[in-house]
């Protein structure tokens, strides 16, 4: 069996800092020892000194985009899934709307093939709820997906599910975790139509925040847990962006006990609509980066384990398609490459500890997905190891950006961290910028 020793590290896991070794065997991590090592775990295999450099558990994002099938000129399985470990992402929950949408059995298993085929990273997707698909729904494997996801507002892909009766339909039956994109879409069309009244079509990009505002997303999320509470469905709100929806949130029990969780997701703790004046369309999501204050909640919300868990969003575009009127440029941008680094760099700006980053980007998404032996440094969980520099100084450019759509809303950024290596069950993946490409992940599976 394949032996690999990463020694002298500074072991950034479980709420703490300690300078230790870990010992792979396989796929799995046979040993954690703090301070020095043993002589047995010193004989054959590879020995990686780590000393002055940061070990952590494989960042696992519960929403990307990587656009297959159907629209892989923005990106695909392979693409995205070699950007995620370049960047500390070892583990990814890939979104339906694509074309077709995975709201079948038949399109799940196309996805869970093809990553099987040809992703980098371990892999899973989301099951696809719409208006008239409870039947696929009841069919579903929940060992084999983290959830059934719902757009309750119009996005990417035309997924809306706006049927009262369905909703209480899936809400009350579908017997699994429901993710949700909440914003309201008749609070958005009433804001559109004032404003195309007021100014015509060609609204700039500012319009966007006024358009899909904070009270679009508060009234979807609120209508969600008043459906989830009253029928007792666990129930993740996906991308919170407002200090509002914080009051639908509870940090008083252990995440184990809640039923209603939350994500943020990097661009929300990171930019602000003042943003839009030097970034434009680059930073044009749904839901929209909304105030300063906003932000401010957000990080606080972070800390105090109002929200549980920290992801991207990760959906590509060309830079064409980002063009034009806040109307018409499409929504969304590439992040996962550069996910763990920009909250590094947040701790380092005082914003969150390390300690922190690595419980929301690793620990909580393993606990709240249930995921099997994942997103801690274990003996007998699999080896998914991110190793980093905590003083390298790099610039995010052209040259080093891994997304098939080529940008990068971080580009001219230069951050103070560094992913070194990505060890994906016990192989290493990512080497200071070279991909081993013979790598495949594996399927993430979940625990019911």
């Amino acid at each position: 069996m394949k032996q690999l020793l990463i020694k002298n590290a500074q072991i950034i896991n479980e709420g703490r800092t300690y300078t230790g070794s870990v010992l792979v065997k396989g796929d799995k991590i046979a040993a954690v020892y703090e301070g020095a090592v043993p002589p047995e775990a010193m004989g054959g295999g590879q020995v990686i000194d780590a000393t002055g450099k940061w070990l952590i558990p494989g960042a696992i994002d519960d929403q990307v985009h990587f656009r297959e099938p159907g629209v892989t000129h923005k990106g695909d399985i392979s693409s995205e899934s070699r950007a995620a470990v370049a960047g500390g992402v070892t583990t990814f929950m890939d979104m339906p709307n694509t074309n077709p949408q995975t709201t079948t059995l038949a399109e799940l298993e196309w996805k869970l093939n093809r990553g099987a085929e040809t992703s980098a990273a371990n892999y899973s997707f989301f099951f696809g709820g719409t208006n008239d698909n409870m039947d696929e729904i009841r069919k579903v494997d929940p060992t084999r997906i983290p959830g059934l996801k719902l757009f309750l507002g119009s996005s990417t892909g035309n997924m809306l599910v706006d049927n009262p009766a369905t909703l209480e339909t899936i809400f009350g039956e579908a017997g699994m975790l429901i993710a949700i994109h909440a914003e309201k879409e008749e609070v958005i069309k009433r804001n559109k139509a004032h404003y195309v009244a007021l100014h015509g079509e060609e609204l700039d990009i500012t319009f966007h925040s006024k358009i899909r505002d904070e009270e679009a997303c508060y009234e979807s999320s609120a209508e969600a847990v008043a459906l989830a509470k009253r029928l007792n469905t666990r129930l993740h709100i996906l991308h919170l962006s407002t200090a509002k929806e914080m009051e639908l949130l509870d940090n008083s029990l252990p995440l184990s006990e809640k039923q209603i969780t939350g994500e943020v997701c990097v661009h929300h703790l990171w930019f602000t609509d003042a943003d839009y004046a030097t970034y434009g369309n680059r930073i044009k999501w749904n839901p929209s980066v909304k105030t300063l204050a906003d932000r401010e909640a957000l990080i606080e919300a972070v800390n105090n384990n109002k929200i549980d868990i920290v992801a991207t969003d990760h959906a590509p575009h060309l830079l064409s398609e980002k063009e034009g009127s806040c109307l018409k440029a499409a929504s969304g941008g590439p992040l996962v490459q550069h996910s763990v680094v920009a909250m590094l760099e947040l701790a380092k700006q005082g914003r969150f500890t390390v300690e922190k980053v690595v419980e929301k980007m690793a620990h909580m998404p393993a606990e709240l997905f249930k995921i099997d032996r994942r997103g801690y440094i274990r003996p007998g969980y699999y080896a998914d190891l991110v190793l980093i520099d905590p003083e390298a100084n790099w610039t995010v450019g052209k040259e080093n950006i891994l997304y098939k759509c080529g940008w990068s809303p971080f580009e001219g950024y230069t951050f103070h961290h560094k992913v070194l290596r990505t060890f994906v069950n016990g192989q290493q993946v990512y080497n200071n910028g070279v991909i081993d490409d013979s790598i495949r992940g594996m399927e993430v599976a979940y625990l019911v």
